[in-house]
C-alpha cells in the first residue's frame, strides 16, 4: 500500500492539516461578513455565508480523516506549503464568484492569489463600488499571507512544533537562512506575528487619526504592512489627496522592508545588529540615489511642483522596492528613464525576512560581493576572500543556492514576458507585468496602467502562476514537479 512505506509522502496527514487551514481561513471570513451586515449589504453577506460554510465544511470533512502516521519530513513540508496557498485561494475566491462581485472564475482566483501573495495586482477596476465586506476581505487576504499562511499555523497550533514545524517553517520563510529567533520554531512564529500584528494596529490608528475614516485605515493598514497594495480608492493612494498618508504610510512600508527579526532584535535593545546590518546600509543607499535619479529626471521633465515631487517620488520608490504596489502618483506620465529605474527596484525588492517580494537586496549584495570576490583572485588566485554578509561569513553552499535562485527568477521573468507578449500586450508592457507579480509587486503600467481586466484569460492564469512561485521563491513549488520527490 502506498501509505504502509516511510519514503512515499504521508498524505492523510497533508489533507488533515489542510482541513485545519480551511478552518483558520473560515474564521477569517467572519470579519467581512459581520461588517457586510452592518452596512446592510445582504448579497454580501450571502456571498460569505455559503462561503464560509463550504469552507468550514470541506475543512471539517479533511480534518477527520484518521491517520496513522504523525510523522512529517521535508516532502510533506513542501507539498503541505504549496497546496495550501492554492487551496487557499480556491475557497478563498469563492465570495468574488457570487453575487455582488459575480467576477469570472480566472478572475477571481488571480485577485485571490494576487491577494495572499500580497501582488496587490487587481483586476476589479471600479473598486470604490465594492461592498465593504468584499474590500475587507481583500484586505485580510494581504495580512494572513503578509507575514506567511504557514507561519501563521505554526504560532496557533501547538502539535506542530516538531521537526514538522521546522520543515514548514524553512518551506515557506523567504530568504538567505532560516534563523529562529527563539528555540522553539512556535515561538518563533508567535514573536514574528506578534511584531507583525502590532505594526498593524499602530498604522491603522495613525491613519485613523488623519483622514481616513475607520473602514479606510484598516485596509490601507494591513495592505502596507503586508507591502500588498489592495486599496479602497480607485486611484489608490492619490484617492485620499494627503500627504500626511502618504508620509506615514511610507515610513512603515519602509519599515515593513526591514527583516523582521532584526525589529525584533531593535526591540530588545540590541541596537548593534542594526549598525553592523550591511543589508539595512545598502537598502537605504538604495532608496536614495533612487530617489536622486529620479527627481532630478522627473523634475525637469514632468509639470508637477516641486512640492509634490518631494513627496511623491520617495513614496513611489518606497512602493516600488518594498514591493507594496500603492500609487502616490500617476506613474503612466513618468519619463521611460524613470520607468527603467522602477522596474529595476521591482525586480530588487527589499531586505530578506521581511514581508516584501522581489530578489531581495541581501541576495543581490551577497552575488556582488562574490563578483568582486573572484575579479580579485582573477590577480591573486592564491587568495582566500571569503563573502561576508552583516559581518558572517557565508559558505559556498549558500552562494550557490543564491545563483540558482537568481537564475529561476530570469527564467520566469522571460517565460512570463513572452507568454504575455504572444497574447497580444506590447512587450515592455509584457515585462512590466511579469516582473510586477514574479516580484509580487503589483504595479501596472500602459497596458495594465488602471487594472489587470483587460488580460487576457491564459495571461491571467500565467500571472497567477508567477505570483505563487514568486511568493515562495520558486524551489518550495518546482521541487514538486521533480522525479526525485515522487520516488524513492
Amino acid at each position: 500500500m502506498i501509505f504502509a512505506k516511510r519514503n512515499i509522502v504521508n498524505l492523510p496527514i497533508i489533507f488533515k492539516l489542510l482541513g485545519l487551514l480551511l478552518l483558520i481561513e473560515a474564521v477569517f471570513m467572519l470579519p467581512p461578513l459581520f461588517v457586510s451586515w452592518g452596512y446592510g449589504e445582504i448579497d454580501t453577506v450571502k456571498a460569505f455565508a455559503i462561503t464560509l460554510a463550504i469552507t468550514a465544511g470541506c475543512g471539517s470533512l479533511a480534518f477527520m480523516i484518521p491517520i496513522r502516521n504523525r510523522d512529517m519530513g521535508k516532502r510533506e513540508g513542501f507539498l503541505l506549503t504549496g497546496l495550501t496557498w492554492v487551496v487557499f485561494s480556491i475557497f478563498g475566491m469563492i465570495p468574488f464568484l457570487l453575487e455582488p462581485c459575480k467576477l469570472p472564475l480566472e478572475d477571481a482566483f488571480f485577485e485571490t492569489m494576487s491577494g495572499l501573495t500580497t501582488t496587490g495586482a487587481s483586476v476589479i477596476s471600479e473598486i470604490e463600488s465594492q461592498s465593504h465586506g468584499i474590500l475587507l476581505w481583500r484586505a485580510i487576504t494581504h495580512f494572513i499571507g503578509g507575514m506567511g499562511i504557514i507561519l501563521f499555523t505554526l504560532a496557533v497550533i501547538p502539535m506542530l512544533n516538531k521537526q514538522s514545524g521546522l520543515q514548514l517553517f524553512n518551506a515557506e520563510v523567504t530568504g538567505l537562512t532560516h534563523e529562529k529567533i527563539r528555540p522553539r520554531v512556535s515561538h518563533t512564529a508567535k514573536t514574528l506575528w506578534s511584531i507583525y500584528t502590532a505594526l498593524n494596529i499602530v498604522l491603522i490608528l495613525l491613519l485613523w487619526i488623519g483622514p481616513m475614516d475607520w473602514f479606510d485605515a484598516l485596509c490601507q493598514g494591513m495592505s502596507t504592512i503586508a507591502t500588498g497594495g489592495f486599496s479602497t480608492k480607485n486611484a489608490s493612494v492619490i484617492g485620499f489627496d494627503s500627504n500626511y498618508v502618504k508620509i506615514v504610510m511610507c515610513v512603515f512600508m519602509f519599515l515593513a522592508g526591514i527583516s523582521f527579526t532584526l525589529i525584533y532584535r531593535i526591540s530588545k535593545g540590541d541596537i548593534k545588529s542594526l549598525i553592523k546590518s550591511d543589508v539595512v546600509r545598502y537598502y537605504l543607499f538604495v532608496i536614495v540615489i533612487a530617489v536622486i535619479i529620479i527627481g532630478t529626471i522627473e523634475y525637469f521633465q514632468s509639470d508637477e511642483p516641486l512640492s509634490r515631487l518631494i513627496v511623491d517620488i520617495p513614496f513611489q520608490i518606497v512602493s516600488a522596492l518594498t514591493s507594496s504596489g500603492f500609487n502616490a502618483t500617476d506613474i503612466n506620465l513618468w519619463h521611460h528613464g524613470s520607468m527603467v529605474i522602477v522596474i529595476v527596484l521591482m525586480a530588487m525588492g527589499a531586505c530578506a525576512g521581511s514581508t516584501t517580494g522581489g530578489i531581495k537586496i541581501d541576495r543581490i549584495v551577497l552575488i556582488c560581493k562574490t563578483l568582486r570576490n573572484e575579479l580579485y583572485r582573477v590577480l591573486f588566485p592564491n587568495t582566500i576572500t571569503p563573502v561576508r554578509i552583516n559581518g558572517k561569513i557565508v559558505n559556498n553552499e549558500i552562494i550557490v543556492k543564491v545563483i540558482a535562485f537568481m537564475a529561476l527568477y530570469v527564467i520566469f521573468f522571460l517565460i512570463g514576458s513572452v507568454l504575455l507578449s504572444l497574447s497580444g500586450i506590447p512587450m515592455f508592457d509584457s515585462m512590466f507585468a511579469s516582473v510586477s507579480c514574479v516580484s509580487n509587486n503589483g504595479l501596472g503600467f500602459g497596458f495594465t496602467g488602471s487594472s489587470f481586466a483587460s488580460i487576457s484569460v491564459l495571461g491571467k492564469w500565467v500571472l497567477s502562476a508567477l505570483m505563487l512561485v514568486g511568493r515562495l521563491e520558486f524551489f518550495t513549488i518546482i521541487i514538486l514537479f521533480t522525479r526525485s520527490f515522487w520516488s524513492k
